[in-house]
This record gives structure tokens, sequence and C-alpha cells, in this order.
């Protein structure tokens, strides 16, 4: 038996405002993405990890690596045109017979903690699956449904309508997404559907049941430059 996990490293910074790829930018002076690979190695050092990276990035990754000495053991392969095209890139890394748990994560989400990525296999091994979430914290209004008597400065919002709804039924999806191997392989052989946001969107297509683990905070995606204050702020209070 024998886990794998693929780490998602496909940003181009453009929300960012910057030229260098968001992955690649440093927190606390080290580089996100290496921050990423390091955090599951904590994890595990018999984890096989599988990095899936544009083609057109993969000399500027070795690069880095070299410049930070950066040398944890791991396989790279390319990236396809979409989420759902990367993974089955990365899938291909897994043998078709291999036994045990396959998760899926966001290189730009450096603070998964080793408790929540530990949940995340031991529940995929008992379940098939585990999906990690936090709870919602602030008010939730959905878009489309509520009076017109909404007052809202956008005049586009403001003609859908909006309707408050109870937060303590929504719950904010986190990565790392953990799958039996088997069953993971199995729903990337579905045809690509735009549906499909991320791996429980995937497996839960096929009719199978998703379980939720307990996510933690700090483990944000790092997409926008306040992103990257807050994850400073993160690296210098863990420090």
């Amino acid at each position: 038996m024998a886990d794998y996990a693929i780490i998602l490293a496909g940003g181009k910074g453009l929300r960012m405002g910057s030229d260098i790829p968001k992955q690649f930018l440093p927190i606390g002076g080290v580089p996100i993405l290496m921050r990423t690979i390091q955090r599951f190695r904590d994890y595990s050092e018999d984890l096989h990890i599988i990095l899936v990276l544009p083609k057109e990035q993969h000399d500027y990754w070795d690069q880095l690596c070299h410049e930070y000495g950066f040398d944890v053991d791991y396989d790279v392969t390319e990236g396809g045109p979409t989420r759902f095209h990367s993974i089955v890139n990365g899938l291909r890394l897994v043998p078709d017979e291999a036994q045990g748990v396959v998760s899926v994560h966001d290189g730009v989400r450096p603070f998964p903690s080793v408790e929540v990525i530990r949940d995340c296999y031991e529940t995929a091994r008992k379940t098939g699956t585990a999906v990690p979430v936090i709870p919602v914290v602030e008010t939730v209004r959905h878009l489309g449904k509520a009076p017109e008597t909404d007052i809202l400065a956008d005049s586009s919002l403001h003609s859908l309508g909006s309707t408050t709804v109870p937060r303590d039924e929504y719950r904010l999806v986190q990565t790392p997404q953990a799958f039996d191997i088997q069953l993971h392989k199995e729903a990337y052989r579905q045809p690509y559907n735009v549906g499909f946001t991320d791996d429980a969107s995937v497996v839960e297509a096929m009719g199978h049941a998703i379980t939720l683990v307990e996510g933690n905070r700090e483990n944000i995606k790092i997409t926008t430059p306040f992103d990257i204050t807050v994850a400073e702020a993160i690296v210098n209070a863990s420090n």
C-alpha cells in the first residue's frame, strides 16, 4: 500500500499584478510552493509527492530549487488546460494497480496543518473520501431571490436582488482533498465537465458520498496581494 499527493501549481500571477507566477512568490523568504511541498513531506517521509506544473515553468522552478537548496524528493509532470486535465496528468504517475490514498492540494495553500493532512488520509482510508472544510463566519446573502427593496451600489447586483441564507448550513471548502486511489482514478475517467470545480465534485458526479473533516483556518489560498500580507503574518506568528 502506498499513498500519494498531487500538488497543483498552475497559477500565472495575474491577480497578483506580478510577472512571477504566484506559486513562486516568497513568503517569509521562502517561495510559496516550496512551503507547500515541505508541509506534505513533514507529514510523511514515505508519501509519494507529484508536482503538476506548466511545462514552460519547469526551468524557472529548477532554477529556484537550486537557488534555495530545495532538495525534497518528488516527481514532476506537466499541467493541462484545466484543473481537471492537470489532475489527469498527475494521476498518470500513480500506478493503475496502486492501493492506498491519493490527495490533491493547491500549490498556493502553504499552510495546511500536518494534523489536517493526517486526518484527510486516515478518513479517506476508512470512507473513501475526505474533504476539509471550515465554518462560514460572516453573514451570507444569495443573489437573485430577494425583494426589490434591496439597495445596492452596483445596479447590476440590485437588479438581481438578494436574500440572507443560514450560514450554519454552509462550509468553505479547502484542500487537500483525499480519496481512495481506485475511486479517484475511476472518477477521472469521466468526460470533463465545466461543473467540476474540485475533486469532490468529480467524485460526487459518480454518486459517491463525500466525507467532511475539519480544516484549519490558516490554510488560505494565496491569490491576491492581500493574501500575501496575511500569509506573512501567519509565518511571523509561527516563528
